[in-house]
């Protein structure tokens, strides 16, 4: 990749993951970017660096429009090491008079690099510094989505360098929003808002509060990764108001695994009962369908289905790895039931409906158990199910 301008004297100089397909647990299978910014001024300013293998595109990039010793700043908004890995060969390179960062990040750089001499300095939400005709200032974000994140603004340029807030895993060769497909972008920003940053929604909610409150004037929006907000920004601002309140709509997903597809064929029915109360519905293989495809689903739906096979007086491995991801992800406001096969003992369903209370779903039907293979009256039950959830789905929106 080569430098790209973002706005006069702002450059991207960061670098493009094309074959990183796992981000703890999260499938990256477009893989990602690593942005860092570049600010030529009085002062010269990076702002973040990159993951530490790909430090000699950074450097490359950087030697486009500068000699890198000539960086006066870093700025250090995510001590996450995607971010920072490069850090210690840039503070060695350019050796720069200060180090920006917030208090957990001073901690958090401490206790990651033990480098007691490097020219650290604190700031916080509200502090600005000058690089000459342009002021940066300063918003902690804690917890979205480490306690030491923040953003710098850069207000003479209505530019937001937003972390990882508002970004997406996506590798490519285009750097701005409206190079690419609009609804494309925003279904990878929804997958990263579902796996990353639904957990802390309210803080999300408190962010967007204090970000209105402050008058910021956002003309663009630059994250850490994916394309950058030139066209767009209103889009993906709303969007994360959208999913920080975890609106819904009429939509359920059915999550099952099977062990010789009976409780394949239970999905299938309870499918069917969903679509016949007028209930948008994915059916997802636990087996098929990888866990952060899943979240993704469930971020705007309003019903969630567990099913599984009885293994071992328990659930299937895939059921239990899904529940455990969902449970950390904490989705609110949910309603859901449970399903599952058996051929002698049966306690799947009973583990599931454990699941859908320790999840925070509202469980609206007591679950459906079959023995064997599903005859016509299981189909039925199942078909019940579906219109059950449906219905209690539907009812809820309506007090929304």
């Amino acid at each position: 990749m080569t430098a790209v301008a973002v706005k006069d004297d702002i450059y991207w100089v960061g670098a493009v993951d094309w074959n990183v397909r796992d981000f703890h647990g999260y499938s990256t299978d477009r893989g990602t970017t690593y942005n860092a910014y570049l600010v030529k001024d009085q002062k010269v300013a990076l702002f973040d660096t990159v993951k530490h293998n790909f430090k000699s595109e950074l450097i490359h990039n950087i030697h486009q429009i500068l000699d890198p010793t000539s960086i006066d700043y870093l700025i250090v908004n995510h001590v996450e090491m995607d971010h920072s890995g490069s850090l210690p060969e840039m503070v060695e390179l350019v050796k720069p008079e200060k180090i920006f960062c917030s208090a957990n990040g001073k901690r958090a750089l401490l206790s990651h690099f033990h480098r007691e001499d490097w020219p650290l300095e604190v700031v916080k939400t509200g502090d600005e510094i000058s690089l000459g005709s342009r002021t940066v200032q300063f918003i902690e974000t804690k917890m979205l989505h480490w306690p030491d994140s923040m953003f710098s603004y850069l207000k003479e340029d209505r530019l937001l360098i937003s972390s990882d807030a508002f970004g997406q895993h996506l590798a490519t060769s285009e750097r701005f929003d409206d190079q690419l497909a609009l609804d494309e972008l925003m279904g990878h920003a929804a997958k990263y808002y579902a796996n990353i940053l639904l957990v802390f929604s309210p803080l999300v909610q408190k962010l967007l509060a204090e970000v209105t409150a402050m008058g910021l004037d956002l003309e663009m929006i630059a994250p850490d990764h994916g394309p950058i907000w030139r066209t767009h920004p209103d889009r993906i601002i709303a969007a994360y108001d959208r999913w920080s309140r975890q609106e819904a709509r009429a939509k359920a997903v059915v999550v099952y695994d099977t062990m010789w597809h009976s409780t394949e064929k239970m999905a299938n029915a309870v499918s069917t009962g969903l679509a016949r109360e007028g209930m948008d519905v994915r059916l997802m293989s636990a087996r098929l369908c990888h866990r952060s495809d899943i979240l993704t689903e469930i971020l705007d739906a309003k019903a969630v289905i567990l099913g599984s096979a009885t293994l071992n007086n328990n659930i299937m491995p895939r059921m239990a790895d899904i529940i455990t991801y969902t449970k950390g992800l904490r989705p609110k406001g949910k309603v859901g039931a449970a399903f599952g096969s058996y051929g002698w003992s049966g306690e799947a369903v009973k583990h599931l409906n454990a699941a859908l209370a320790d999840i925070g779903i509202e469980q609206v039907h007591d679950g459906v158990r079959i023995k064997n293979v599903p005859d016509h009256g299981a189909y039925q039950q199942c078909i019940d199910l579906g219109m059950a959830v449906g219905r209690a789905a539907r009812e809820a929106l309506a007090k929304a």
